[in-house]
């Protein structure tokens, strides 16, 4: 990729420094969303499956310091962007390059084993092909459409890398949420829901979850998240976590 193509850009208030290309998928609030959501300590080994640039687990790892982070990505251009993204934040990371749907034996030989990992957080793939138009930019359109197929593979491969305890933490539309809690029926409980409202008074638009892999305590649904107030104007709270200075409730233990 050229680096005519690339851009340079900040997320968590300037905290975060990114290079991504120009077109395709483009560092959001859901990825900053995700990462004030994940619950992690020093120490624990932490995977951001899907990493893309490796904003998420990179504003993670900005929060969270001593975490071993491993951004798994399957496009080797966007996996070296995710490495140098990293070194260029001072920020310790390992970069697998790896396609979510590849067997055991590959996870294993990238140092992905059963039972390797604390915390798995993941942004995949959630429109709805049936309702939404893929883009023409393929890369776009890979990163945005998913298929009958999607959450499976994904909560799989999260799920074999999990410790017995350890925890998923996702971002999906909000009225795919049957569909989250069909693909983490198996293996996973003690789920907690917070909605993310675009607008005050206005149906959610995303849902995150989190999910511990052989939990058996009950499910929470958690008090939404608002971005914009009922005028339009941001919401305070959700703004100083945009720009890194807090967490959402669900990252609590």
């Amino acid at each position: 990729m050229s680096e005519a193509a690339i851009s340079e850009d900040t997320v968590l208030g300037g905290r975060l420094r990114l290079r991504q290309p120009t077109s395709g998928h483009r560092a959001g609030h859901d990825a900053v969303l995700l990462a004030a959501a994940t619950a992690a300590r020093p120490g624990d080994r932490v995977v951001d499956l899907g990493a893309g640039v490796g904003t998420a687990g990179l504003a993670l790892a900005r929060r969270v310091d001593g975490i071993a982070l491993v951004l798994v990505e399957r496009e080797p251009h966007l996996a070296e962007l995710a490495r140098a993204n990293a070194r260029d934040n001072e920020l310790q990371a390992d970069v697998a390059v790896l396609d979510i749907a590849a067997d055991a034996a590959a996870f294993v030989a990238a140092g992905l084993g059963p039972d390797s990992v604390d915390v798995v957080l993941m942004n995949p793939p959630f429109h709805d092909a049936a309702r939404h138009r893929a883009s023409p930019d393929q890369a776009r359109a890979n990163a945005h459409m998913a298929t009958t197929t999607t959450l499976e593979l994904w909560t799989h491969a999260g799920r074999r890398m999990l410790k017995s305890g350890g925890v998923l933490t996702l971002i999906w539309r909000a009225d795919g949420l049957s569909e989250v809690l069909a693909a983490l029926a198996r293996g996973f409980g003690s789920l907690a829901l917070q909605p993310v409202h675009g607008q005050a008074g206005k149906p959610a638009i995303r849902i995150l979850v989190r999910a511990v892999k052989g939990g058996r305590a009950p499910t929470q649904i958690l008090p939404g998240v608002v971005l914009n107030e009922a005028a339009g104007v941001p919401n305070e709270e959700v703004s100083r976590v945009l720009k890194g200075q807090g967490a959402l409730a669900l990252a609590a233990p």
